[in-house]
């Protein structure tokens, strides 16, 4: 590990001054940074330390229905607040379904979203990454490459996003507040992930010193509740990253479906949402029939980057049956293992 200099700010104001030095970064639980510092992925000359600041670790319910949820509030604490699991269950499940109990005791919110990909290649220093070093190549296009990008992808970069969480956030338009040298701005989460393109090394929109704050709910997405669910597909059924993931979420009334939220995970650079699906659900009846009309519309543009085109076949059954669990009803209870298509616990029939 390379030497670097810790900084503890103590204010914002401060902590964005600190950050906007070329070679710094912000650290929060360090769960992925630190680990990336190990291994010479990330070689930063400063941290700056924000798991201390003032007012950032708050969950709030603001007076128009919406939630904000300071940035370094820990998964754990948002999971299991009562109010926010039962206006966003499928968040909350999102949230438990992710690495270990342990890590989501520490893990932040703010330090979910940055997370960076879990893709071997970039892990190693020894390997052509361009997100990495730019204009190095991509041995992942022609290496082990199976867990792969099918949405988004290019000659460039085959990387996925590893998130569960921002999956959800992004099927309810989640919004990120942001500081930095220029003042403050607000960028819905769909737009804050970049796709590669050809400047992978360009992951997201922040600029030099820029820092998440909080992230935002709208109240208008309580209607899904009664209807959502998120189903994580995996190697193992523990503390692994999705294969395919998906968030759904229906509004139904009278046998009919309103309106529909739909977002994929392990697919894409970035949290997919799947808007030429959402629009096809819309005024349909809930059913097996609708569902895989919807899911062959979310994966339409998919092809495969390599080793890895069961896992477009995979996404729309996925995709299928998170559709199926979110019309049955959301569950009363939290099923013992959160997102599983192997979990037992009943939704609630009476929504269908």
């Amino acid at each position: 590990m390379n030497p670097f200099d810790y900084i503890r700010p103590a204010s914002v104001a401060e902590a964005v001054a600190a950050a906007a030095e070329p070679g710094a970064a912000y650290l929060a639980a360090g769960t992925n940074l630190l680990d990336l510092m190990k291994v010479g992925a990330m070689r930063p000359g400063r941290l700056v330390d924000v798991r201390h600041l003032p007012g950032l670790d708050r969950i709030e319910t603001l007076s128009d229905g919406s939630f904000r949820i300071g940035s370094m509030v820990r998964n754990a604490d948002l999971a299991r607040d009562a109010g926010f699991a039962a206006a966003f269950p499928a968040v909350a499940e999102a949230l438990l379904s992710g690495a270990s109990a342990q890590l989501r005791n520490v893990a932040t919110v703010g330090g979910n979203v940055m997370q960076r990909t879990r893709c071997a290649y970039f892990q190693d220093p020894a390997s052509a990454c361009n997100k990495r070093n730019p204009g190095s190549g991509c041995d992942a296009l022609e290496g082990e490459n199976r867990t792969h990008a099918v949405l988004g992808w290019s000659g460039s970069c085959i990387a996925t996003h590893p998130s569960d969480f921002c999956v959800s956030l992004v099927a309810f338009d989640a919004v990120v507040e942001i500081v930095g040298p220029a003042g403050t701005r607000e960028v819905p989460l769909e737009e804050f992930h970049l796709l590669p393109g050809t400047t992978p090394e360009r992951e997201c929109v922040l600029e030099a010193g820029e820092l998440i704050v909080a992230l935002r709910l709208p109240s208008d997405a309580g209607r899904f509740a009664a209807n959502q669910r998120y189903l994580k597909l995996r190697e193992r059924t523990s503390f692994a990253f999705a294969l395919v993931s998906a968030t759904a979420a229906l509004d139904i009334e009278d046998g009919t479906i309103r309106s529909a939220r739909l977002a994929l995970g392990g697919v894409a650079a970035k949290p997919w949402r799947a808007h030429a699906a959402e629009a096809q659900l819309q005024g349909a009846a809930p059913g097996v029939e609708a569902f895989e009309q919807a899911a062959r519309a979310a994966l339409a543009d998919a092809m495969p980057s390599g080793a890895n085109a069961f896992k477009i076949e995979l996404a729309r059954r996925v995709v299928n049956r998170a559709l199926l669990l979110a019309a049955a009803g959301t569950p009363e209870r939290m099923p013992a293992m959160p997102a599983s298509a192997f979990s037992s616990v009943p939704g609630v029939l009476s929504h269908v």
